[in-house]
């Protein structure tokens, strides 16, 4: 699911109630993000288990020692206010421009937060061709 939502002035982002849902309604989360182009938002229970994968990685698996790094250092413990909200630490929200509106998806194990206007131009690049298709309708109808 996607949201259009707002960070505030102090960098919060409120979690919508059906996406806290989708992460497991926790309240401790890892804001981090793998290439510094958007933040990824992870119930710190998932999180420790993806960073203990991607620790465990033989080290010259590079593409995974790399996410790892960018991890560590965009990464930030975070906990929901009174509010429903979580702060966007300073590091991956100047890193990746998220201010203002943004675009919130959600999936089964963590959130995406992107700047809405990149994140419309790259939808906007990406085009799904008939195999793609074909492959969304087999997943979907099979």
């Amino acid at each position: 699911m996607s949201r259009s939502q707002k960070i505030d002035p102090k960098g919060k982002l409120r979690i919508p109630a059906n996406a806290r849902s989708e992460v497991g309604d926790c309240t401790e989360f890892c804001v981090t993000s793998e290439d510094g182009k958007f933040a990824r938002v992870y119930p710190l229970r998932i999180w420790n288990g993806v960073e203990k994968r991607l620790a465990g990685t033989h080290p010259q698996n590079s593409n995974k020692q790399e996410h790892l790094i960018w991890a560590k250092y965009l990464g930030q413990a975070v906990t929901m206010d009174k509010q429903g909200r979580a702060l966007i630490p300073v590091v991956p929200r100047e890193t990746a421009h998220i201010l203002g509106e943004v675009a919130v998806l959600g999936y089964p194990k963590y959130l995406e937060v992107w700047n809405h206007t990149p994140f419309l131009k790259s939808l906007g690049r990406s085009s799904i061709t008939a195999r793609d298709d074909k492959t969304m309708n087999r997943m979907l109808y099979n």
